[in-house]
């Protein structure tokens, strides 16, 4: 009943931004030109936010066109490097003659689409040559295309660094590190000939018991069937993924918004007040934001349950538990793979500590292949996105890169 309750709200809200939407036509396109007052920029305001009090279910465009590379603008060409029902291979082509570092970018499969990754990508664009994993909404996979849990996962990231080709480099943001050090071990163990030849691990739980945070609390204060039997729906039957058990994306956006509900109230005051006064680039910024943060999708059930339980709950990596088919997987096996960690001095969702464990488990590599960087000032977003990431973290990761070309 969850879906089917979310889905009757949103249907409601449907003629109502709708309406909203007209009314800001008319008080921003007639009235305000003949009569610019207070009253009317509020009303616009007020309008606005009722049309934009929605979510969304489709992935927003990267819109990532052109590039600058040297001293030439480039064009960029959205290219499916490789498909199957849960994920694509998205390669972000140039029309360039030169050779760059090809790196797999591992966005994170956490209710949200890949494109929260567009500022990563844009950074790393000029100088790397960008493959990005885009992970599709599982509502609209059918049940014929089977489950996908974390081993699916596993597997989808070897194939598509096989995919790419031997030589690659790996970055991983957030809830992905985890499968990432898993699939660059089985790789190892296997001696398989596409292992990367660098991991960047960002702001990942490789080991939550460092440093609980309110996302460690939450896994571990109920056992893994009330998150089943009061978390999980199943999708309604008008989409093509219909009766699929889902991880809903709009219940992981109420988790995340509630962690800092006081932030996003106090956004939303503020996108009012800069529409009201016609601070329209201020605005801009807020809605842009908010425009990638309610664009959700969901997760298969078996995913999202095997997340809480092996990585939150038993901890199964860093005590040595996690498997892949059957098999122990084995950290220590890397032993040629460069290994670079960044964690974020403020991050609330991913505390310092639980990314740079990764080190430990990796015995086999030697130190001169290991590097550890903790970022002072910021969040676990600007880890990955924003000034900070493009100044001063960003260089670090290009430079471990070409330090393992």
């Amino acid at each position: 009943m969850l879906y089917q309750a979310y889905q009757a709200h949103s249907d409601i809200m449907v003629p109502v931004r709708a309406w909203a939407g007209k009314a800001l036509q008319l008080v921003g396109g007639q009235w305000l030109g003949r009569a610019d007052t207070t009253m009317l920029r509020n009303l616009s305001a007020a309008y606005e936010l009722i049309a934009r009090a929605g979510l969304t279910h489709d992935r927003p465009a990267f819109g990532i066109n052109e590039v600058k590379v040297g001293n030439r603008e480039v064009r960029v060409r959205e290219q499916r490097a490789l498909t199957t029902a849960f994920g694509t291979l998205l390669h972000f082509a140039k029309d360039i003659d030169a050779d760059q570092p090809r790196v797999l970018l591992v966005a994170p499969l956490s209710g949200h689409f890949s494109t929260l990754l567009r500022n990563t990508v844009s950074t790393m664009l000029p100088e790397h040559d960008v493959y990005i994993t885009d992970w599709h909404n599982v509502r609209d996979i059918a049940l014929m295309h089977g489950r996908f849990g974390v081993d699916e996962y596993i597997e989808h990231l070897i194939r598509f660094l096989e995919a790419i080709g031997p030589g690659a480099h790996v970055v991983a943001v957030c809830q992905p590190c985890v499968q990432v050090l898993a699939a660059v071990a089985v790789m190892a163990q296997a001696n398989n000939a596409a292992v990367p030849r660098s991991m960047t691990l960002m702001a990942g739980p490789i080991d939550p018991r460092a440093n609980p945070t309110k996302v460690n609390a939450l896994a571990n204060s109920r056992p893994i069937e009330w998150f089943e039997r009061n978390l999980i729906a199943s999708v309604p039957p008008r989409y093509p993924g219909a009766f699929r058990r889902v991880y809903p994306g709009f219940v992981q956006l109420a988790a995340f918004m509630s962690m800092n509900i006081e932030r996003h109230l106090k956004a939303h005051r503020e996108l009012y007040d800069n529409l009201a006064k016609g601070e329209h680039e201020k605005a801009q910024v807020t809605k842009a934001f908010y425009d990638e943060y309610f664009a959700v999708l969901d997760l298969s059930a078996e995913f999202y349950l095997e997340t809480v339980r092996l990585i939150f709950q038993e901890y199964a990596l860093p005590t040595g538990k996690l498997e892949w088919k059957g098999e122990r997987i084995e950290p220590r096996a890397i032993r040629r793979t460069m290994l670079l960690t960044v964690e974020g001095e403020r991050d609330d969702i991913c505390s310092a500590g639980q990314t740079v464990a990764a080190h430990d488990l990796c015995s086999g590599l030697r130190p001169y292949l290991k590097r550890h960087h903790m970022q002072a000032g910021v969040g676990h977003y600007g880890v990955f996105s924003g000034n900070r990431w493009s100044s001063q973290i960003y260089p670090l990761v290009k430079n471990v890169i070409l330090a393992s070309e």
